[in-house]
């Protein structure tokens, strides 16, 4: 279902994204509109599939995950049926947070949070020693994170 975003809207996604925890009375104050009105926007943008879920952000290092890992994956064999296959395997890894099939350079590029280099290691034979189409694994540590966010602009 294509749609297309008013004002209103654009408003809405604005502060869902910086808090989604508001009641709908607060949100539509927000964006000044009538509860009602919002209500019905924002079940409007869900079912369009513009607002996918609401979900609480959590800091890695507070819940023993403080390791990010940044891996570069390139396969020996490109088929479309290899690269599903790959994505397959590592959706189904919790550490894994991002997966991208990138083009040109690697096959694929990823995001990993891990406790600590233990677990990296541990998480890396899993999902790349133990495959036989990986040939090459690049991996780059966080060292510092300077910005984080997971809004979009609209």
């Amino acid at each position: 279902m294509d749609i297309v975003l008013d004002e209103l809207d654009k408003r809405i996604l604005n502060a869902l994204q910086l808090d989604a925890s508001q009641t709908n009375h607060q949100l539509a104050q927000q964006v000044h509109a009538s509860p009602p009105t919002c209500l019905r926007r924002v079940k409007r943008l869900t079912d369009a599939g513009v607002i996918l879920r609401q979900v609480a952000i959590i800091a890695p290092d507070k819940v023993g995950a403080g390791l990010t890992a940044i891996v570069e994956v390139t396969l020996d064999n490109q088929a479309d049926e290899r690269l599903v296959e790959f994505e397959a395997l590592v959706a189904a890894e919790p550490m894994l947070l991002q997966c991208y099939r990138v083009s040109p350079g690697p096959d694929f590029v990823l995001v990993v949070q891990v406790a600590d280099m233990a677990a990296y290691h541990a998480l890396a034979h899993q999902l790349f020693a133990a495959q036989k189409n990986v040939r090459n694994v690049r991996t780059y540590f966080s060292i510092h994170r300077s910005k984080f966010d997971t809004r979009l602009a609209v």
